[in-house]
């Protein structure tokens, strides 16, 4: 929580830091307490109709994905991220909305170190946990290019319980976190939720 107030003091250099008390506060990783569960077994299960378009989303941008069977515990069920790619199990994965939401920690990452990155991308790297509420924001840009209602990725099992507040916030505009986007060159306070572009340089 410190590291998100200092990243706020930075880019919001005269706003009070009393205006984010009604800011729940998240684990590093927005899925850290699903994460710390202990390990169960998954039944397979038929591939989400929504990953095809998910997947060609994500390689039109230039996010590499591969459809595989993964072994071994993985930070979210059917998801792994490796070598800059985002592996997907279909047979494991609970949620299809979080493929969009790991693939904004690639997106959001610098080019120069995406190739680097692997597996739970907070934790490997944990001066990466003040992009959480700009990937939250990436994954919503997704959803509305994609034409998916957010809900998607904001399911009641993430986000510590917070997704309907969080959407209830985007709904009204109130975009927690764009001027990091907007930092990254990525968008305008404008015409988001629309992108200029959907990786960082």
């Amino acid at each position: 929580m410190v590291h998100q107030l200092l990243t706020f003091a930075l880019f919001f250099p005269g706003l009070p830091l009393s205006v984010l008390d009604p800011i729940p506060v998240f684990a590093p990783n927005y899925l850290a307490t699903r994460a710390a569960t202990p390990p169960r077994l998954f039944r397979a299960r038929p591939a989400s109709p929504l990953l095809a378009p998910m997947r060609a989303f994500l390689t039109g941008i230039g996010i590499e994905t591969e459809q595989v069977r993964l072994h071994g515990a993985c930070f979210l069920p059917g998801l792994r991220i490796d070598g800059g790619r985002l592996l997907i199990d279909p047979a494991r994965l609970q949620y299809p909305g979080d493929v969009l939401h790991e693939a904004g920690h690639l997106a959001l990452t610098p080019a120069a170190e995406r190739a680097a990155l692997h597996g739970n991308v907070v934790e490997s790297q944990p001066e990466r946990e003040g992009d959480e509420m700009a990937v939250m924001l990436w994954s919503y840009a997704a959803c509305q290019a994609l034409n998916l209602p957010p809900e998607v990725v904001f399911h009641p099992s993430g986000y510590h319980g917070q997704s309907a507040w969080i959407l209830d916030n985007y709904r009204q505009n109130c975009f927690i976190g764009l001027p990091l986007l907007v930092w990254m060159g990525l968008t305008t306070p404008e015409t988001f939720p629309r992108l200029t572009r959907w990786l960082r340089a």
